[in-house]
């Protein structure tokens, strides 16, 4: 399996279960269509972005640590590397997690607390493919040791959707892991909904969707902000940012059009970005996002959003670290692009 198929798989709904294209909710992740008609052109004499590291494997998720380091996710092989931003040193921060055993999953996205390191992990384990590994945050206690904080599989296969609609790997696929109140939330991509988890592994549904398959998460105040891919085959209007509070019963949309986005992040200014996978051409595969079609773009106050660099290759996680962005690649690298405030 290629590694585009492994992306789209993670993103899909219930159809081609052959060949594990988790349909319109989302199982892989290569994303969505055509970079948003609406948009403006990017600035000009502005960004320029930089390769900063290669060879990664499996990586998915990121974040900045409690030192300024980048923290990122190798779901291949269960590991989580530290890269230092500025030279792309790359050093092993904890290994011995379970590996992705259908080629998406595995550790997906990492986050700290009080300097301590959770880990994101999914996809290790379902009745379709059962395993003794636990779907859930894991808590890094050492370089190679961890604990189970959080047994998300568990609560997805005992609370399934209250909301139709087709869907197969019953312990969801659980994308972006954010932290929240002292604890986390949970973008569930396959299930359509954010969990909400306490440090002592307490879970509840904070917000169910229908099938929008959610993605990045943010949050400022008591204000989250999401990513939404949209189904297959993640059509341009079908990208979107929004944005609830923790008791909101529905999502406030900030600005759509722009396709197939799986992350969204503030930075050092207090202006919001997102970052679309890319497009899809469904005459091609229309569940695979086309590469270097990937884009970074700033939210705009108006619902637009501004193109701020495009021609990305099939980006999948965003971090800044004041004006400058990090994004994670599908290929397994890490790309940094300086000016972006300009």
């Amino acid at each position: 399996m290629n590694k585009q198929n492994i992306l789209a798989l993670a993103l899909k709904p219930a159809m081609r279960v052959t060949k594990f294209h988790f349909g319109g909710a989302i199982i892989v992740m290569m994303l969505a269509v055509g970079l948003v008609a609406a948009s403006a052109a990017p600035p000009s004499g502005g960004p320029t972005a930089t390769q900063l590291v290669t060879g990664l494997q499996g990586a998915m998720g990121s974040t900045i640590g409690p030192d300024g380091a980048l923290y990122v996710t190798e779901g291949a092989v269960g590991k989580i590397s530290r890269v230092d931003p500025q030279t792309g040193e790359k050093t092993t921060f904890a290994s011995g997690l379970p590996p992705a055993i259908i080629g998406i999953g595995g550790a997906i996205d990492v986050a700290f607390i009080d300097n301590i390191a959770y880990v994101l992990v999914t996809l290790v384990n379902d009745p379709l493919f059962p395993t003794s590994n636990v779907d859930g945050i894991y808590r890094v206690d050492g370089p190679d040791s961890f604990t189970v904080v959080a047994d998300l599989g568990q609560f997805n296969l005992a609370n399934p959707p209250t909301i139709s609609f087709p869907y197969f790997i019953q312990t969801g696929l659980q994308y972006a892991l954010q932290t929240y109140r002292g604890g986390f939330l949970v973008a569930d991509s396959h299930l359509n909904r954010v969990l909400r988890v306490t440090l002592d592994g307490e879970i509840s549904v904070l917000i169910p969707f229908d099938n929008i398959v959610p993605t990045g998460l943010e949050v400022r105040g008591n204000t989250v902000y999401m990513a939404e891919a949209g189904p297959d085959p993640h059509v341009p209007q079908d990208g979107k940012v929004v944005s609830f509070g923790p008791t909101s019963p529905t999502a406030t949309e900030g600005a759509s059009g722009t396709p197939f986005l799986l992350d969204v992040e503030f930075d050092g200014g207090g202006r919001l970005y997102a970052l679309s996978h890319g497009t899809v051409d469904p005459n091609i595969d229309p569940s695979n996002a086309v590469a270097y079609t990937g884009a970074l773009v700033k939210v705009n106050e108006n619902g637009t959003s501004t193109v701020i660099m495009g021609g990305l290759d099939r980006p999948t996680s965003l971090e800044f670290i004041g004006n400058t962005a990090y994004f994670v690649t599908l290929t397994g690298e890490i790309w940094k692009i300086g000016g972006v405030s300009k």
